[in-house]
C-alpha cells in the first residue's frame, strides 16, 4: 500500500535551498548587469509600466503638499498685503503732514512778508477755535497778556484785514472779525479815494454805508483802510464790492462787499502792534483845553439856571 501524499500536497525544494538559489541568481544578475548592462531594456520597460502607478501613489502626497503651499502662500500674501497697507498709510500720513507743513510755512512766510512790507511790528498768532456765541463772528487766538497783547490791536493776514483784538486773557485773546455786526472799519475806495465806513453784517459779508445813491462806486472796487481812526495802518486791503443797490427814493446806496482776507479760514494771523499816537501841537492842546473849559462853564451855568427855576 502506497503511503505517499497526494500530488497537490507534494513538497518542493527546501526553503533554504530556494533562498540560496534565488540569492545566487540575484548576485549573478547584478554582476552581469553591472558589467554588460543586459537588463537596461528590461528596467526601462518596467519603469514605463510602473510610472503611472508611482504617479497615482504620489498624487495624494503631492496634493497635500500643494494645499499646504497654497494656504501658506495665502497667509504670507495676507501678511505682506497688511504690511504694504500699513506702509502706504504711513507714507500717505507723512505726505499729508509734509504738505500741511509746506502750506503752513508758506502762510508764515507771507505773514512775515506782510510785516516787512508794512514796516510794522507784530506777532504771529494761531487761531485755536471759534467763540461759543453762534451770533457773533469771533475767534480765540493762542496769544494773551503773557505775550503783551492788548485790546484794540489790529489783526491781519497775508491778504488783508481780519479783525481786531477785543478781549485779552492771560494766555489767550479774543479777536472780533470784521464780518461781526459790531465791527466797523474806516475805508476808502482805491480807484477814486472816496472815504466811508464798512460794517460787518454777521453773515460773512460787509456793507459800505453812508455813501450817496449816486456815489462813484462800482462792482469790483477794492476798499482799503483809510487810517483815520488811528488804529489801522492806511492802505490795508479790506474788501471788494460785489453788489450795489441804488434807489433814488433813499439817500444812501446799499453797497455789499466781501472780505479780501481769509476771515473764515482759521490759521495763522498777524497781530500788529498799536499805532504810535502823534502828539498834538501845544497850540491845539491849549485850544482844546479852552474849548473844554468853556463847555464846562456853560453846562455849569445852565444847571444853576435850571435849579433856580
Amino acid at each position: 500500500m502506497d503511503h505517499q501524499p497526494p500530488p497537490f500536497f507534494k513538497r518542493g525544494p527546501a526553503p533554504l535551498a530556494r533562498l540560496t538559489f534565488y540569492a545566487a541568481l540575484s548576485l549573478a544578475l547584478i554582476f552581469v548587469d553591472s558589467r554588460f548592462q543586459t537588463l537596461e531594456l528590461l528596467r526601462q520597460g518596467l519603469s514605463l509600466f510602473t510610472h503611472p502607478i508611482q504617479q497615482a501613489a504620489h498624487a495624494p502626497v503631492e496634493a497635500l503638499q500643494n494645499v499646504g503651499s497654497y494656504f501658506s502662500a495665502i497667509s504670507r500674501f495676507q501678511d505682506e498685503n497688511a504690511r504694504l497697507k500699513r506702509a502706504q498709510l504711513d507714507v500717505a500720513e507723512t505726505r499729508l503732514r509734509t504738505q500741511h507743513l509746506e502750506v503752513e510755512n508758506e502762510r508764515l512766510r507771507k505773514l512775515l512778508d506782510v510785516k516787512s512790507r508794512l514796516k510794522a511790528n507784530g506777532r504771529v498768532t494761531q487761531i485755536l477755535y471759534a467763540a461759543r456765541d453762534p451770533f457773533s463772528r469771533r475767534v480765540i487766538a493762542d496769544k494773551g497778556q503773557q505775550d503783551n497783547i492788548i485790546p484794540g490791536q489790529p489783526v491781519v493776514d497775508d491778504a488783508g484785514v481780519v479783525g481786531q483784538v477785543t478781549r485779552v486773557f492771560p494766555f489767550v485773546s479774543e479777536i472780533t472779525l470784521i464780518t461781526d455786526k459790531e465791527q466797523a472799519v474806516p475805508v476808502q475806495v482805491v480807484r477814486n479815494g472816496l472815504r466811508s465806513v464798512v460794517f460787518g453784517l454777521g453773515n460773512g459779508q460787509l456793507e459800505l454805508r453812508f455813501m450817496p445813491a449816486n456815489a462813484d462806486v462800482q462792482i469790483g472796487d477794492l476798499l482799503v483802510t483809510s487810517g483815520l481812526d488811528g488804529i489801522w495802518l492806511p492802505g490795508l486791503p479790506v474788501a471788494k464790492v460785489v453788489s450795489i443797490e441804488r434807489d433814488t427814493s433813499y439817500s444812501f446806496a446799499r453797497i455789499y462787499c466781501v472780505p479780501v482776507a481769509g476771515v473764515e479760514n482759521f490759521g495763522e494771523v498777524m497781530v500788529l502792534d498799536p499805532r504810535e499816537t502823534i502828539p498834538l501841537p501845544a497850540q491845539l492842546n491849549s485850544e482844546a483845553a479852552d474849548i473844554g473849559a468853556k463847555s464846562s462853564a456853560k453846562s455849569g451855568a445852565k444847571k444853576k439856571r435850571l435849579q433856580k427855576e
